[in-house]
């Protein structure tokens, strides 16, 4: 029967990540998939609690968990309402939040094998963290990023700065949620660390890339990218694919959009 915990652990800044373990309870002894959520969403974003019970059916124990400064509080693990944490968030606080997850498997769980499957942003922390970490066996990046600073436009950087905030939008609820300048801060002072690109050539761990054709807000080409920075990586293209594979959010069937079906059995196919 396929079962779901809860857990918490200490994130950045001594704020809380809230997670969930889906598995099925007839497996024993059975490998994790940590599934790493992107910018704006959440770990019961759409589809990704579907996602967590098909590979639960299909052998897998499968971490979720709202990075600490995403904004999702515990009264509603639904939606984006913390403004001022998620204002406050930095890309070294998500790496320092995978890390605490990853710990927290490999302490729970200290037989298992470790797959980290990254969606968007969460692709690009993804990268990072699979080319610094040997606890980490394989990489599976869904519509990843290959530049964090591609999350803004560069000519916002100097009212950013004067005015320590830009907004953007959330294209679902339309509104406008904050981003302080200490994220811009925090790239630009750990650039190195924080290059996706330079990650993707140290990866040395079986690495599935996959991208959607008709993704507008990450485009293919991105893909394209990080697969000439590691030829060892295998991309395949979803044919028809937006930038996540056909979800949305709320999500009310009770099957997988067509595309986000490929996107599952491709990535079940490869860590099997």
């Amino acid at each position: 029967m396929i079962q779901k915990g809860q857990f918490t652990i200490k994130g950045a800044n001594g704020k809380t990540i809230f997670g969930d373990t889906t598995y099925d309870d007839k497996n024993t002894n059975i490998n994790t998939i940590i599934f790493v959520h992107g910018f704006k969403g959440f770990k019961d974003w759409g589809t990704h609690n579907l996602v967590a019970e098909w590979f639960a059916k299909n052998g897998y124990r499968y971490i979720k968990f709202n990075l600490s400064h995403s904004g999702v509080t515990e009264q509603n693990f639904s939606d984006v309402t913390d403004m001022d944490a998620f204002a406050d968030n930095t890309f070294s606080k998500e790496l320092f939040d995978v890390d605490q997850v990853v710990n927290y498997v490999t302490n729970t769980y200290p037989s298992s094998l470790i797959y980290l499957i990254g969606h968007s942003r969460g692709g690009g922390l993804s990268i990072i963290k699979a080319a610094n970490d040997a606890r980490i066996d394989k990489l599976i990046t869904w519509s990843s990023i290959s530049d964090f600073s591609s999350l803004w436009k560069k000519e916002q950087e100097e009212e950013w700065t004067e005015t320590g905030k830009i907004y953007v939008e959330n294209a679902r609820t339309k509104e406008k949620m904050p981003l302080n300048s200490t994220l811009l801060e925090d790239f630009n002072k750990h650039k190195e660390e924080l290059n996706i690109l330079n990650a993707a050539k140290k990866i040395h761990i079986p690495w599935l890339i996959l991208h959607g054709d008709d993704d507008v807000n990450v485009k293919f080409s991105v893909a394209q990218q990080l697969a000439q920075k590691q030829l060892k990586a295998r991309i395949q293209k979803i044919e028809g694919a937006n930038h996540v594979y056909g979800a949305s959010h709320p999500y009310t069937s009770t099957s997988l959009p067509e595309h986000l079906q490929q996107v599952v059995e491709k990535t079940l196919e490869f860590i099997s």
